[in-house]
């Protein structure tokens, strides 16, 4: 069933209100390039809506109330968004979930060392990428260093038009036969994704020379010292702003649109919808990339805690209440998904694959190969989603991730499903997607944010 491009239906004013949100779109992709930058940018929209600190409620002791606006940071890495309705909260809640979290190459902990001449950083690549996509790139460094004392560095080099920027080298045709024989996985190892940071030696050295005078820069700048990379979150991603892309200025590209494309529009239709019945959340996390693990990932518990939390402040406090919030809440997993792409539909099933530009992209299930690991959403549901998008005029599609047994991928959808939540993927087609530089439909940008506040005002 062939459906409509959605840009066939705009008016003059729905173009407007969608180069709004596409331009400010940008300006947030430019701005939060790690999941650190993306929590602070958050929390500042969040708090400009009038959205308050759960640590402040607990530690005033202070009863939550219908119509409080509630955020917790998870440090500094992820956020909930609560926002509270008339009805009990263990009525369920309309939640909206992404993840902030994007490939990239970390420094490790034995971050800089020198050879022949040049100093590199010693990295390791984070989540799943082409490597030999990252090789004669402009690069920048984004990330925190934490001293002894606790004094908190926040380091951006490479973003202004004067930085400087760092980059890894490649090898030149002329003499890259032997390369040019090996697997695409193969073309650049991992220990080679390593950035020249400098070549110009400090005279006054007489061993690493151009190791101490970056570290000297450092120094200088930051007040920085080698062993403060032991502490330290450093993460080299492509330098540069977003950009409109295509003649016609109908596409987005930049770093990070996996899974920022779908934080973005869940964050903004969540701040929009103001009144509210049942009460609605918002879940951005970190480290869906690596499997959702760790403290800040999907699998922590800091979701239901934050619930539980809530759940005591409203005067009910039992863990039972935290399961039915659960048990009857229902959830859009707001991730991305791979567009067609006529220069490679060998991977694609044409008829079951996202098409850009055609709206928001339901996916039932993800995984790989039979289905393995994956949130297979109820036909009862998609049934009760595709009534919402057609009552609200949202151009929407189903898809799946590429031909069977061609490969897959996961989201946090099966996570919350555990807990029984009704949950389908729901997200953006994205083209070259977890290269340095993704590209979306500004249509499906903006079918996603409205799809997002229908979702929200009617589940």
């Amino acid at each position: 069933m062939e459906k409509k491009s959605a840009w066939e239906k705009y008016t003059e004013e729905d173009l407007n209100k969608l180069d709004l949100l596409c331009n400010d779109y940008k300006q947030f992709l430019t701005i939060a390039k790690t999941e650190r930058e993306t929590t602070k940018e958050i929390i500042k929209r969040a708090e400009e809506k009038g959205y308050e600190n759960l640590e402040d409620y607990i530690s005033e002791n202070k009863r939550i109330l219908p119509g409080d606006k509630i955020y917790v940071n998870n440090k500094g890495k992820a956020v909930a968004l609560f926002n509270i309705g008339t009805e009990p909260i263990t009525n369920g809640m309309n939640i909206l979930g992404a993840h902030i979290d994007s490939p990239r190459i970390d420094l490790k902990a034995h971050a800089i060392y020198e050879s022949d001449g040049f100093t590199y950083f010693d990295t390791h690549y984070y989540g799943g990428i082409k490597k030999y996509q990252w090789v004669t790139l402009p690069l920048a460094i984004h990330g925190v260093v934490i001293k002894k004392d606790g004094t908190k560095i926040e380091i951006c080099i490479g973003e202004d038009d004067i930085d400087p920027v760092i980059g890894i080298t490649d090898l030149l045709p002329h003499l890259a036969s032997e390369q040019m024989k090996k697997e695409g996985a193969k073309l650049v190892e991992g220990e080679n994704l390593d950035p020249i940071i400098g070549s110009k030696p400090l005279e006054a050295e007489e061993k690493d020379k151009v190791k101490q005078n970056i570290l000297m820069i450092l120094k200088e700048k930051y007040n920085m010292e080698e062993d403060d990379f032991l502490s330290a979150e450093i993460e080299i991603v492509p330098a540069g702003k977003a950009r409109d892309f295509g003649l016609d200025k109908s596409m987005i590209m930049a770093y990070g649109q996996d899974d920022r494309a779908c934080a973005y529009t869940s964050l903004e239709a969540f701040l929009e919808v103001e009144n509210t019945k049942k009460t609605l959340s918002c879940i951005l996390v970190d480290k869906e990339e690596i499997g959702s693990v760790g403290a800040t990932g999907m699998q922590s518990h800091f979701f239901d805690n934050a619930i539980a939390e809530i759940c005591a402040l409203m005067g009910n406090d039992s863990s039972l209440a935290v399961r039915r919030v659960l048990n009857h809440s229902k959830m859009l997993s707001s991730d991305v998904n791979a567009a067609y792409d006529p220069l490679y539909k060998s991977a694609m099933d044409k008829r079951n694959s996202s098409r850009f530009g055609h709206g928001v992209v339901f996916c039932k299930y993800t995984g790989s190969r039979g289905k393995s690991g994956s949130n297979d959403a109820n036909a009862e549901y998609i049934a009760e989603l595709r009534k919402i998008m057609d009552e609200a005029d949202v151009s929407f599609q189903l898809s799946e991730l590429g031909k069977v047994d061609i490969g897959g991928g996961g989201t946090i959808a099966y996570i919350l499903a555990n807990y029984n939540v009704e949950v389908i993927d729901c997200g953006v087609g994205v083209l070259s997607m977890h290269a340095p530089w993704e590209v979306t439909s500004k249509s499906d940008i903006y079918e996603a944010y409205c799809g997002y506040i229908a979702f929200l005002q009617n589940a």
